[in-house]
């Protein structure tokens, strides 16, 4: 069930969606919609498509082996001019695997990648794995994964929340040398992370906007969504 080749013309940025469970109620409500621009290509990870229906998106091309995705869905966005990417159910990548690399093949130079916790451990760590890959070092990438916002940091990057709300930085696939950084509770001055270090856990935004920096290396900056209290605890209350 593979039908003709899909080229964007019209944007640089795709919304990958990846399946599991359905997004935050209160994200898709209130702060994801205007985090997906309009114009984005829109790539689903087999069941993923669930999340596009839950969003209200119109999807572009549905990839994997779709042993998961709802077959009214699936000709439903088939119907309004969706692309599918049918692959074996043995094979050696999985179904977010094959949607990043078709938005990487595609050319954007940004993706958006949505989705819920997922009900596998191994799933949700070879995920989180897969977005720091050498891969896609060419694309900058940001993840929604339940209520929590995932943003890989090749050389710099802009975080945004509330004061007092945790952030945790890890370091993938070796060290990451050279952080600074500018708006952390915590800041960290031409310092270094490696991966299996917790030095880098249960920060907190000092501002509403942090900068990122580094050096070399991937740092995964995690906003996991929950407010600490180390920020409240110094007499500045979070707001």
């Amino acid at each position: 069930m593979v039908t003709a080749e899909f080229a964007p013309t019209f944007t640089s940025t795709a919304i990958v969606l990846a399946g599991g469970e359905l997004v935050d109620e209160h994200l898709a409500a209130h702060d994801l919609p205007a985090r997906l621009p309009d114009d984005a290509v829109v790539i689903a990870a087999d069941s993923g498509l669930q999340v596009a229906t839950h969003l209200g998106l119109r999807v572009d091309v549905v990839v994997g082996d779709l042993d998961s995705v709802d077959p009214g869905q699936l000709a439903a966005a088939q119907a309004t001019g969706a692309q599918i990417r049918a692959h074996p159910a043995a094979k050696d990548a999985t179904d977010l695997e094959l949607a990043l690399g078709e938005a990487r093949d595609l050319g954007v130079s940004r993706v958006v990648m949505v989705g819920g916790h997922g009900g596998r451990t191994d799933h949700l760590l070879a995920g989180v794995l897969l977005l720091g890959a050498e891969l896609f070092c060419d694309v900058e990438v940001v993840a929604h994964l339940g209520p929590a916002t995932l943003t890989v940091v090749r050389s710099s990057a802009t975080l945004y929340g509330r004061p007092g709300e945790y952030v945790s930085l890890l370091a993938l696939h070796g060290p990451a040398r050279g952080i600074v950084t500018d708006g952390l509770l915590y800041p960290l001055e031409d310092e270094d992370l490696v991966p299996g270090s917790t030095r880098g856990v249960s920060n907190e935004l000092a501002r509403p906007t942090a900068h990122l920096a580094l050096r070399s290396g991937v740092l995964l900056a995690v906003q996991p969504g929950e407010l600490g209290t180390h920020l409240a605890n110094q007499g500045a209350p979070p707001s």
